[in-house]
């Protein structure tokens, strides 16, 4: 297996660091034939709405495109629970050729009626682009009607890839940001933006920063309430995670309204340390005692789990590790994580990621280090046999392919159930990822060599 060829047109995605200059291609349509393993537009899109728990969602399209529901992709609430349900128009083919907007005017109408949400999202799909319903009137007009924001997210998913989505579902938020009262917000306040508590990770967060003093006004959209995301533009900072599906709406907020915005991981306790330290560094002018508060939150934590994560990287010290994220700021964070318990990253990759991206990526990475942009399984299990790869660190499509490797894997995704976020989160993915490189049953797989 370690002969298989790489498609002409995708070489110039992939680098492998040494002697040669670095000339990497990325930022482009998916080759067609490739398989890639990026989404469509609407997947972007529902990633970052979906976690807004006290809003409906509502798919104007053919059922199919609802079954990328909460369950694929789950974010947990400490109260509404109405985002974990999957709405469609259900378009047929008589609403395709006579229009569908009657049916998406009822479908509002009566689900609003009877869930009583905060706001609604109404997501265009392929077909709904092709057929030409004007969902922008039908929103306004029910907006009207029932007295909450009703919002067209236009994700038809051939107009570009999830990233495209993204850009998609800040715009639509826009439209409610700066709308609610900030009479009660502190100058002490922030926005986390990018975080979408796919397994509680957000609540961590958020006790962190307010053990340092600082108010949440909203999370972007983790646990997300409509009226927060009202009010968010009353913080004094936004707090950029995940930059590829925030950043557009950052810079919006501060091009509006002149909220500054720093760029921040929360993955593995180097950037997670780092992040405390950055927003503390932030307010310091304003309140000068932040930093020692923050100092003395860092050191109980390292406190509490480095020595714990010294054990683990006595038993993992020189394995080799593969990592495929959607974006490559991701990825930094996590060549730091499994460096500190003691494993070496031999191929690396993104999604979404940019030229200034992935030559970041080759500055902290070894050299023979293989970096691919929007990979495909042929790719990915090339270089995973033939830098005899011990652990994969991905997300629901690259499972399978480890599991028939015989290759650890470590979800960093969408099915998680364990937070991997701050100190408590690098314990866990320490632990998970121990327990699956080292598991018996690799011994029965046919192509296991990680010598």
């Amino acid at each position: 297996m370690s002969t298989i060829e790489i498609l002409k047109e995708r070489e110039k995605q992939i680098y492998q660091k040494g002697n040669q200059d670095f000339d990497m291609s990325c930022e482009k349509k998916s080759l067609a034939g490739s398989i890639s393993q990026r989404a469509c537009v609407f997947c972007g899109s529902r990633v970052v709405l979906y976690p807004i728990a006290d809003a409906l969602h509502l798919i104007h399209g053919p059922i199919g495109c609802a079954s990328y529901t909460w369950d694929i992709r789950g974010s947990l609430s400490s109260g509404p629970q109405l985002h974990r349900m999957s709405f469609s128009t259900d378009l047929q083919e008589k609403d395709i050729i006579f229009g569908g907007e009657k049916k998406l005017s009822n479908a509002l109408d009566t689900l609003i009626d009877k869930y009583y949400p905060k706001a609604a999202f109404v997501y265009a799909t392929c077909i709904v682009g092709l057929i030409g319903d004007d969902i922008d009137t039908i929103c306004k007009k029910i907006s009207k009607e029932k007295g909450i924001p009703v919002l067209p997210v236009h994700s038809e998913g051939f107009k570009g890839t999830k990233k495209d989505g993204y850009k998609a579902a800040c715009d639509a938020m826009a439209n409610i940001v700066g709308t609610g009262s900030i009479e009660d917000v502190s100058p002490l306040s922030i926005n986390i933006m990018g975080e979408f508590n796919i397994a509680g990770e957000a609540w961590g967060i958020r006790d962190y920063y307010e053990r340092m003093g600082l108010e949440v006004v909203s999370v972007f959209t983790g646990d997300g309430r409509v009226e927060n995301i009202k009010r968010s533009h009353g913080a004094a900072l936004n707090v950029v995670q995940c930059s590829g599906s925030m950043m557009h709406l950052a810079q919006h907020m501060q091009e509006k309204y002149g909220i500054p915005y720093i760029r921040a991981s929360y993955f593995g306790i180097e950037d997670m340390s780092k992040a405390l330290y950055d927003v503390a560094q932030h307010f310091q002018d304003t309140e000068p005692e932040i930093m020692q508060r923050t100092q003395a939150l860092v050191r109980e934590e390292i406190r509490r789990v480095y020595p714990i994560l010294k054990q683990y990287k006595q038993k993992l010290q020189g394995k080799k590790a593969a990592i495929y994220v959607g974006g490559a700021f991701k990825a930094f964070s996590m060549i730091k994580a499994l460096r500190t318990i003691g494993m070496d990253v031999v191929l690396a990759g993104s999604q979404t990621g940019t030229k200034e991206d992935y030559r970041v990526l080759k500055d902290m990475c070894d050299d023979g280090t293989v970096i691919v942009d929007d990979a495909n399984p042929v790719e990915l299990s090339k270089y995973s046999i033939e830098k005899k790869v011990a652990l994969f660190v991905g997300g629901v499509k690259e499972r399978p392919m480890a599991f028939k490797l015989g290759i650890g894997f470590c979800d960093h995704n969408h099915e998680r159930k364990l937070s991997l976020a701050g100190y408590s989160g690098m314990l866990n993915f320490a632990k998970e990822v121990y327990g699956s490189v080292t598991s018996p049953v690799w011994q029965f797989a046919p192509h296991r060599d990680v010598s």
